[in-house]
């Protein structure tokens, strides 16, 4: 069994991803057309990178960093929100590109399910020249938020950080993401580039999208064929833990009462991997994971609670 999947080294995470601003739009009946929809509006620090190193920090990772790219817009505010939190950011700033906003169009339903207009701005220029091999110094794990892949620059700097953690030791972890920038990439084309990871953390869709299977169950089988473990994210189903062509566990998701779904995936795998550098099992990271989820949906954007935050 690969050790360093499975147990943490009491070090830091680092995280490289995305850094963007969500707009928050939930309204209880359906979109009218050519008029107005009452919604309740906010606008709250997001991206899924930015995302999963908060959630990590607020479930324990004592050390958590974040490598993203912003516009000069709102750097100062992404920065003390990331800060706030328990990240240590390091944020360029861009000197051509706003940053990325996200309208979050989130439904009044039970479930609370989202619909995503994505500007990505700065956040996927991140290129091999914002990268240093000293950030992995003193780092248990890498993770590298799948958006990073769907432009060429941020593309090539996460193969870069790919590189220098397989050169070091580091496991690495990935979310896909985004089953509808996934299409738009390519199925082969993200798992040419993903042979290199230690762990696969991808959602019920994603799972079915890069296998071509209906079942998540044969799906998470499926991919952990090609990865030394997979956990897919199953929502209100819960999560499945997979190695080596088979299903281990099933563990179940907690109970919540969904207000907004946003960055419920990006709160397991914050969770989940905050659990690995701790020394917990896989099947107890997602069971940690699944917790932090179902927290994530009972509150409004994709970030834990921190003093000042509301």
């Amino acid at each position: 069994m690969d050790e360093s999947v499975t147990s943490g080294r009491n070090g830091a995470l680092l995280v490289v991803g995305d850094v963007v601003t969500d707009v928050v739009a939930r309204h209880r009946g359906p979109l009218a057309t050519g008029t107005d929809t009452v919604a309740a509006i906010r606008m709250l620090p997001g991206g899924a990178g930015a995302n999963v190193a908060c959630w990590a920090a607020h479930t324990g990772c004592a050390d958590v960093r974040l490598l993203g790219r912003v516009g000069a817009d709102s750097a100062a505010w992404h920065e003390r929100e990331l800060v706030a939190a328990g990240v240590r950011p390091r944020l360029v700033v861009d000197p051509r590109a706003a940053t990325g906003t996200v309208i979050c169009l989130v439904d009044g339903g039970a479930a609370a399910e989202r619909t995503f207009l994505t500007d990505s701005g700065a956040s996927l220029r991140l290129e091999p020249d914002d990268w240093s091999d000293a950030m992995l110094d003193g780092v248990a794990r890498l993770h590298l938020s799948g958006y990073l892949l769907f432009s060429e620059p941020s593309r090539a700097l996460a193969a870069v950080a790919l590189a220098a953690a397989r050169a070091r030791g580091v496991p690495v972890s990935m979310d896909p993401a985004s089953a509808g920038f996934l299409v738009e990439l390519g199925v082969d084309r993200f798992l040419a580039f993903a042979e290199g990871l230690d762990v696969l953390l991808p959602s019920r869709d994603e799972a079915c999208l890069l296998t071509g299977l209906s079942d998540p169950a044969d799906a998470a089988a499926k991919l952990s064929r090609l990865f030394p473990l997979v956990v897919a994210k199953s929502g209100v189903r819960g999560a499945l833990v997979a190695r080596a062509g088979n299903v281990l566990a099933r563990v179940p998701a907690a109970p919540a009462t969904p207000r907004d779904s946003t960055g419920a995936g990006d709160a397991f795998t914050g969770a989940f991997l905050a659990a690995l550098v701790a020394g917990a099992d896989p099947e107890e990271a997602a069971a940690r994971g699944c917790r932090a989820g179902a927290r994530a949906v009972e509150r409004v954007g994709g970030r834990p609670p921190h003093p000042g935050s509301n």
